[in-house]
């Protein structure tokens, strides 16, 4: 009689002991499975197009792989976006522009500066990337043509730009403002040419050209126009804010961006990258950037 009240107890207890266990681990189940589906929300990928060679600006370096100011302050914007993952792709200025345009990438950077023909084909974020140094090239002869003024006042004579290239409505902007002193512009036909090269050949008096570029191909030991370090000079006329350019349709994108861009200049984060490859803070002069 004893034994058989023992085991019904037994039984009653084993059984309470694998209900209390079932329910532990359906709850631990659940746990696991609503961490599991948060963790797999879905990030969308979206491709971010750099100028491959724009050195230090965009480029590709000798390991195959995206860096410069733009790419790597769109790398840190990256980090502060779970939702999103950036692929940077290499391509040419051209492209770029025609394939943010058109939706093949979804973000585009080239060291791109503000226009108002453009805001027509692209989506301007409220928050700029960066700032660029743009100057004249010229022959240590002229070295003492400082200004857009002096060089029209000169007579001076410029190498041609491409009418889609920013450059060129910076000086169209200069010319509409000094109709009396202007500076010769001419259309080119294509985004850019080899500025240090047509100047160094007498083929015209000035260029317009960005700082990091110009430090690249003649200031560095191993840029192609080093030779040429006693000839030519770079004469800084403005500093300009950059940006990103973004697909029509990607405001959610550049909402984010604005977001995350903003945290990184709180954080001195571009400041630190502009020392890094341009050799200077250019955030110093933000106060008299006008444009």
């Amino acid at each position: 009689m004893r034994n058989k009240r023992f085991l019904k107890g037994a039984a009653a207890g084993l059984a309470l002991v694998l209900l209390l266990a079932g329910c532990g681990s359906s709850t631990s189940s659940g746990s696991t499975s609503n961490a599991t589906e948060g963790n797999n929300s879905e990030v969308r990928k979206v491709k971010i197009a750099y100028d491959q060679s724009s050195k230090p600006i965009s480029y590709t370096d000798e390991n195959g792989k995206a860096t410069g100011y733009d790419v790597e302050v769109m790398k840190l914007v990256d980090k502060l976006l779970p939702e999103y993952e950036f692929e940077f792709v290499g391509t040419t200025s051209d492209d770029l522009l025609l394939g943010v345009e058109q939706g093949k990438y979804q973000a585009g950077v080239k060291n791109a500066f503000w226009t108002e023909e453009r805001t027509k084909k692209f989506l301007y974020p409220k928050e700029f990337l960066g700032l660029s140094s743009t100057g004249l090239v010229l022959k240590k002869k002229n070295e003492h043509i400082k200004t857009l003024s002096d060089f029209a006042s000169a007579g001076l004579t410029l190498a041609p730009i491409a009418a889609n290239n920013a450059q060129y409505t910076i000086i169209e902007e200069y010319n509409k403002a000094n109709p009396d002193n202007q500076v010769k512009l001419e259309a080119g036909d294509q985004f850019t040419v080899d500025v240090v090269q047509w100047v160094n050949e007498g083929r015209v008096d000035g260029g317009v050209m960005i700082e990091g570029p110009f430090k690249n191909q003649v200031l560095a030991k191993d840029g192609p126009y080093h030779h040429l370090a006693d000839e030519v000079v770079y004469n800084e006329f403005a500093v300009i804010k950059t940006w990103p350019l973004f697909n029509k349709n990607e405001q959610e994108l550049a909402d984010a961006y604005d977001k995350a861009i903003k945290q990184l200049k709180e954080e001195k984060k571009t400041n630190e990258l502009s020392v890094k490859y341009f050799g200077r803070d250019l955030f110093e002069v933000l106060d008299r950037v006008k444009r």
